[in-house]
C-alpha cells in the first residue's frame, strides 16, 4: 500500500503529453480570441482604408504580427465593404453577409507561428519547474525563473522563423527568393542579423512570462484556499490566468508599445529607401514617444490590449492545466 502511495506521487505527466495539452490550448485559444481581433481590424478599415504596401497589427490571442495589405488585391478579408456600427452589429453582419469562416480570416498564417512557438514555451516551463522543484528547497520564486527560461528559449527559436514569415508577406517573395535572401543577409549582417528584433520582444516578453507565472501560482493557490479545494478547479485556472495576464499585460505594455513602433518603423524604412535616421534602441524609442505623446503615449491601447490578453491567458491555461489533469488520471488507471 505504502509503495502505490509513493509510487502515484512521483507520477507525472509526460513531456510529450504537455505538448498535447499545450498545443490543443493554443489552438483552442487562437479559435477563440482571433475573431475579437478580426472585427477590431474591420472596423478599422471601414474608417480608414488600409493602402498598399501598408501594415496593422494582428493577433491570434498567442502572438502579435504584422499583417500587410495585399498590393493590387481587392478582395483581401479586411478589405471586404460592409458598414458597421458597432462591435456587436459587425459581429452579426460578417456571419450574416460573409459567413461564419470570416471571422477567423487570417488565422492559418499566423497558427504556423503560434502553435510551436506555444508548445515550446508550456512545456518548457513545466520541464524547468519540475527540474528546479527536485533541487531547490525554497520554491517560492521558482515559477519566474523557469518562465525568464521558457520564454527565452521560446523567443529565441521562433525570431528568426518569423522574421522569414514577414518577409514571405511583406514582399511576396517566392521560396527561391527567400533562400536567396537568406543567403545575402547572411554573407552580409552574419548569423545574429536574423534575431533582429528579438530584444524589443524579448523586453517585453519576458517580464511579462516572470510575472504571469508568479502571479498565477500564488493566485491560484489563494483561490484554493479561499474555495476549500486541494486541487485548483477548471474555474479556478481559468480565474487566476486571466487576472495573472491583465496585471502583467499592464506592467509590460509600454515595451508592447515600443515593440510595434519598432517593427512599424523598421518596414517602412526598407520600403520607402529612405535616407532618414530612424531611432533604434528601445530607449530612444521610448524617449520619441514620451516627447510626442506624454507619458501616456507608452500606455496607448491600454484597454483592447486586456480585451485580448485576459481572456486569452485564461483559456489557454484552463485548457493546458485540464489536459494535465486528464493525461495525469490515464496515467494513474495505467499503473493499476
Amino acid at each position: 500500500m505504502e509503495d502505490k502511495e509513493i509510487s502515484t506521487v512521483n507520477l507525472t505527466v509526460t513531456p510529450l503529453q504537455q505538448m498535447m495539452a499545450s498545443c490543443t490550448g493554443a489552438i483552442l485559444t487562437s479559435l477563440m480570441v482571433t475573431p475579437l481581433d478580426v472585427v477590431k481590424i474591420r472596423l478599422q478599415a471601414q474608417d480608414h482604408q488600409y493602402p498598399k504596401r501598408r501594415c496593422f497589427l494582428y493577433c491570434n490571442g498567442l502572438m502579435d504580427h504584422l499583417y500587410y495589405c495585399d498590393e493590387g488585391s481587392h478582395k483581401a478579408w479586411y478589405k471586404k465593404p460592409g458598414r458597421f456600427s458597432g462591435t456587436l452589429d459587425a459581429f452579426l453582419k460578417i456571419v450574416r453577409n460573409e459567413g461564419i469562416k470570416s471571422l477567423w480570416s487570417g488565422l492559418p498564417p499566423t497558427l504556423v507561428m503560434a502553435v510551436p512557438a506555444t508548445v515550446i514555451y508550456f512545456t518548457c516551463y513545466d520541464q524547468l519547474s519540475s527540474f528546479m522543484k527536485s533541487k531547490l528547497e525554497n520554491d517560492a520564486y521558482i515559477p519566474i525563473f523557469a518562465g525568464i527560461l521558457a520564454r527565452l528559449g521560446a523567443v529565441t527559436v521562433i525570431s528568426p522563423l518569423e522574421l522569414i514569415r514577414t518577409k514571405m508577406q511583406s514582399k511576396a517573395f517566392s521560396y527561391k527568393e527567400l533562400h536567396l535572401f537568406i543567403r545575402r543577409k547572411l554573407s552580409q549582417d552574419g548569423w545574429i542579423s536574423l534575431w533582429r528584433g528579438w530584444s524589443p520582444t524579448v523586453l517585453r516578453d519576458v517580464p511579462f512570462s516572470a510575472m504571469y507565472w508568479y502571479n498565477f501560482e500564488v493566485l491560484k493557490k489563494w483561490l484554493c484556499k479561499c474555495s476549500d479545494k486541494r486541487e485548483p478547479t477548471f474555474a479556478i485556472n481559468f480565474t487566476a490566468g486571466a487576472l495573472s495576464g491583465s496585471i502583467a499585460s499592464v506592467a509590460t505594455l509600454p515595451f508592447d508599445v515600443v515593440k510595434t513602433q519598432k517593427q512599424t518603423q523598421l518596414w517602412r524604412y526598407e520600403t520607402s529607401k529612405g535616407s532618414h535616421v530612424l531611432p533604434t534602441t528601445t530607449w530612444d524609442i521610448m524617449k520619441l514617444i514620451v516627447a510626442k505623446n506624454g507619458i501616456s503615449g507608452l500606455f496607448v491601447g491600454l484597454i483592447p490590449r486586456l480585451i485580448k490578453v485576459a481572456p486569452a491567458c485564461a483559456i489557454m491555461i484552463s485548457t493546458y492545466e485540464f489536459g494535465k489533469a486528464f493525461f495525469l488520471k490515464q496515467n494513474l488507471k495505467k499503473q493499476e
